[in-house]
């Protein structure tokens, strides 16, 4: 997942001027949410607010801005109207100069970003420049909070800022974990695919080969099935291991812990019946094998190509991590009632 703060003070350290691009509201169809963010430098951008003729308009306006004295700008656009676009939505965007003066609050907004912990940026509208500042949010009432202008929520045609108003970003969805065990072909291609994605990966194999892949941890069966406590209930367990004994000794390690989201074993239908048998062997009752997933992946997906295998697997526990944010926003709407 990127780390817009620390790459806006990558671009810094190379002696260039950034702008950083906010997506502040959205109204009806619109390509991304807001609170996405784009970094835009003279010769390059990361991240994406959706492509297009809007991302074309908006990075070519980020870059003038780069050649001129201005430090910031809010900006709407109408999508279909304007842009020609489609969707048909609207969005409001800031684009912000950013120099050596944002060192501060950008170094302290990508240390939380890497720690996933939740925080605020904080903006305070003065004459002619934007005041930043970062601060933690410790409230869990916060998570998922819109973006507020003035303490409003801000929108897509609402009121612009005036002199002394502060916009708040809350920036506090975290990445849930993903414990992958198992550094072979179909590992390695799941780890690539998580890369992107908004996942913390932490990866183990007992092989000692594998400690040359950048990102494995090797560590004895033992260590590994210590290693499976540690999802957390929001976390996700991928097991797919060399060897069908370690992916045992693991799935029952998981099981006896209990405190996992997602517990997903690659393997045929077969090798689900045998392992519930032997789980029920081993004293674990119904509801508990149920939480156990094999095969694993889109069910309509075939294919046994590593890659295929890989895109299968993510795509599902994307589904799962929507699934539980909606889940997440539901209850806290039910809970202010």
């Amino acid at each position: 997942m990127s780390n817009w703060a620390r790459q806006s003070l990558a671009r810094l350290d190379l002696g260039e001027p950034v702008a950083l691009v906010t997506i502040l509201a959205t109204e009806g169809s619109a390509p991304r949410d807001a609170g996405t963010k784009m970094v835009v430098w003279a010769g390059g951008q990361a991240g994406t607010i959706g492509g297009g003729n809007l991302e074309h308009q908006v990075a070519d306006q980020a870059r003038r801005m780069l050649l001129s004295p201005v430090h910031f700008a809010l900006q709407d656009y109408p999508l279909g109207p304007l842009l020609a676009q489609c969707c048909g939505g609207r969005v409001r965007l800031l684009i912000e100069r950013l120099d050596n003066t944002a060192v501060d609050w950008l170094t302290d907004a990508a240390r939380r970003l890497d720690a996933d912990q939740p925080f605020e940026v904080r903006t305070r509208f003065n004459s002619g420049a934007l005041a930043k500042t970062v601060a933690p949010v410790t409230a869990s009432s916060r998570v998922g909070a819109a973006i507020t202008l003035a303490g409003q929520p801000a929108t897509a045609r609402g009121a612009r800022p005036t002199l002394g108003d502060v916009l708040v970003e809350p920036q506090d969805l975290p990445r849930p974990p993903v414990l992958l065990f198992g550094a072979g072909h179909v590992g390695q291609a799941v780890a690539r695919a998580l890369e992107p994605l908004p996942f913390r990966l932490s990866w183990y194999d007992t092989r000692p080969e594998t400690a040359g892949i950048s990102g494995v941890t090797v560590g004895t069966v033992a260590q590994l099935a210590a290693a499976t406590l540690g999802a957390g209930r929001d976390g996700y367990i991928l097991i797919m291991t060399h060897d069908h004994s370690l992916d045992y000794a693991l799935t029952l390690a998981a099981l006896a812990g209990g405190a996992f989201g997602y517990l997903g074993l690659i393997g045929s239908d077969t090798k689900r019946a045998r392992f519930l048998s032997r789980l029920r062997k081993d004293g674990f009752d119904d509801a508990s094998v149920a939480r156990m997933t094999c095969p694993i992946g889109l069910p309509h997906l075939k294919n046994k190509a590593p890659e295929v295998i890989a895109v299968s697997v993510v795509a599902d526990l994307l589904m799962r991590l929507e699934a539980a944010r909606r889940e997440r926003t539901r209850d806290m709407q039910l809970a202010s009632l």
